[in-house]
């Protein structure tokens, strides 16, 4: 089992946007000092929700600071972003790093910066089949031109290119956030593993890992290929470790409800539609009954239970939920070294 962190740099309220990022920057060095396997970086814009807008580039920072630790974006946005520009910097960071980082891409939602980035409402409602197999073939081939209805472009080299990471894989891992059956099957088509959001339970996980499987048989994939490729899989979820359960959930309940209002509310829509916003208390709560919330050893059974029932052995969980850097760092000190242990 692989169990690391997931960073969204969440500014709580009262707080600072360089306490936000000072925070998502210590709780990957300590994820590595405590013994953890990765961490997952969200990308937001414009929003107090998380205030880091490049992935990529907190990616490579971290990449810089850790030794030993796999960095991931938990995602990238894609319709935000020119899929060879993205393709490009998720190369560098391969090679660079000697293999630790991982693309996760997805669709993000129809909010204003599709304006803002010119990319416009087309491509987050139809075009994100074309970005991404456009980003798997520069990650994939030396040479790429394209002719697709969004992107067209002459034959160019690929720099750096497949195959340059001496002893290593050919290119960086993909994985794809997926909250649809149509992005499962997507996923499943193109042979990527997914990353499933921390507002799922076992049970929904457990049923988009069968339609994924589905799906990958109905593209000609083979049993040990699917088993390959769906080891890559990826749940997100909260960790909130105490000595007495009931202390770990109030710590979540006391702060998260303010950073959730206050960060949903600011989402904007591109195009003026109305979007049913959670309940911040209501979700707060629900996070709880579902992750790791509470002692050491019910964090443990309760990541062995969604394991069992949905098959997917990684997982990246939210450490920063109290607000705090103190307890941030402590929570994922505590992930990694009782935890873990119990999870062999």
């Amino acid at each position: 089992m692989r169990v690391g962190t997931f960073v969204l740099a969440a500014q709580f309220p009262g707080q600072g946007q360089q306490e936000a990022l000072h925070r998502a920057v210590r709780t990957a060095e300590a994820a590595e000092e405590a013994g953890l396997d990765s961490v997952w970086l969200a990308e937001h814009h414009f929003v107090p929700y998380g205030v880091c807008p490049s992935a990529v580039t907190l990616a490579a920072l971290l990449l810089g600071r850790t030794r030993r630790l796999r960095v991931g974006t938990a995602v990238s946005v894609l319709p935000s972003a020119h899929p060879v520009a993205l393709g490009e910097q998720a190369a560098l960071l391969h090679v660079a790093s000697g293999g630790r980082f991982t693309l996760g891409v997805g669709r993000g939602g129809p909010w204003v910066d599709l304006e803002v980035f010119g990319s416009g409402l087309p491509a987050y409602e139809g075009g994100f089949p074309e970005s991404l197999d456009l980003l798997l073939r520069w990650l994939r081939e030396p040479r790429v031109r394209a002719q697709g209805e969004r992107f067209a472009f002459r034959e160019v080299a690929v720099v750096p290119g497949p195959g340059e990471l001496i002893g290593g894989p050919a290119s960086p891992e993909v994985v794809v956030a997926c909250t649809s059956p149509t992005s499962v099957r997507l996923a499943a088509e193109r042979g990527l593993p997914m990353l499933l959001g921390m507002h799922c339970g076992d049970e929904e996980k457990a049923e988009m890992v069968a339609c994924w499987e589905r799906a990958a048989r109905d593209a000609g994939r083979g049993r040990d290929e699917i088993a390959r490729i769906g080891a890559g899989h990826v749940s997100a979820g909260v960790v909130q470790l105490a000595d007495r359960g009931a202390d770990a959930a109030e710590a979540l309940v006391k702060a998260m409800p303010g950073w959730l209002k206050q960060g949903l509310d600011a989402h904007v829509t591109v195009d003026g539609r109305q979007r049913a916003m959670r309940d911040p208390v209501a979700y707060t709560e629900l996070l709880c009954g579902l992750h790791p919330v509470g002692t050491p050893k019910l964090a443990a059974d309760r990541l062995a239970a969604t394991s069992e029932r949905t098959g997917i052995t990684r997982f990246a969980l939210l450490a920063e939920g109290s607000g705090e850097l103190a307890g941030t760092e402590e929570n994922v000190r505590r992930l990694g070294t009782e935890v873990l242990p119990l999870l062999v």
